[in-house]
């Protein structure tokens, strides 16, 4: 064979390799971040907490540290014009899985911004998801205070049913029922639920330690803070 065809057949092995390496390098680079709706290292108005790492649908880290990174998205993302409309994080550090959840509002902006993070005793690991949702709206459920409220602690059991008539817990629960932010997304399980009954409708309550409750009825799904005041209203224990 000539050595022209062995140049030429030797270029064309070496573009071949060099091309699937470039390929492969592109796609792996596109599946880092394929998972995120949101990415900080391509905002200016959201810093990465140092030492997190994208894995398509989230950022890691080795160790505990979510409340560094709760504390630090908390002081520097109103220097970045974000307002917090929303927080919750673990009270009990023991768990086997801690963390936070805030949600951002910002001028000009039509979406709200979620920063959550979770860390994992098990695997001693830090993750954090950023994401975009729709701004969060509270539509009202219950349009009248009623006269009582029937508790069951145990969902489907109304023969147990605890009564509240006093007007002023009423009038507090049902406020923070319709003030509860209205939820399209995916419903976590929770151990417990129970069922409030307003007279002429039922909302249940999914709750479980200090986790967010979360309220069902035939008209939706709304989501709220684990509020001391609202098992205390209820009489519900966490």
């Amino acid at each position: 064979m000539k050595k022209g065809k062995w140049l030429t057949i030797v270029i064309v092995l070496v573009l071949v390799v060099v091309g699937g390496f470039i390929y492969q390098t592109a796609t792996l680079k596109d599946e880092t971040y394929s998972g995120m709706s949101i990415i900080p290292e391509k905002q200016e108005d959201i810093p990465l907490f140092k030492g997190l790492k994208p894995t398509e649908f989230h950022y890691e880290m080795q160790g505990d540290h979510w409340e560094d990174i709760y504390h630090f998205y908390q002081n520097e993302l109103p220097k970045y014009g974000w307002t917090l409309t929303y927080q919750h994080a673990s009270e009990n550090e023991d768990e086997s899985v801690s963390g936070f959840i805030t949600r951002w509002r910002k001028p000009d902006v039509d979406w709200e911004l979620s920063v959550r993070g979770s860390s994992f005793a098990l695997s001693k690991q830090t993750e954090v998801v950023f994401d975009k949702h729709g701004i969060l709206h509270s539509t009202t459920w219950i349009e009248n205070v009623p006269d009582r409220i029937c508790v069951s602690e145990k969902a489907g059991q109304d023969s147990d049913c605890v009564e509240i008539t006093d007007k002023a817990k009423i009038t507090e629960i049902v406020r923070m029922v319709n003030d509860a932010f209205d939820w399209k997304e995916e419903v976590t399980p929770r151990q417990n639920k129970s069922t409030l009954d307003f007279g002429d409708q039922k909302v249940s309550v999914l709750y479980e330690s200090d986790q967010e409750i979360y309220f069902q009825s035939e008209k939706g799904t709304k989501l709220m803070k684990p509020e001391p005041e609202f098992f205390e209203l209820t009489g519900l224990v966490r």
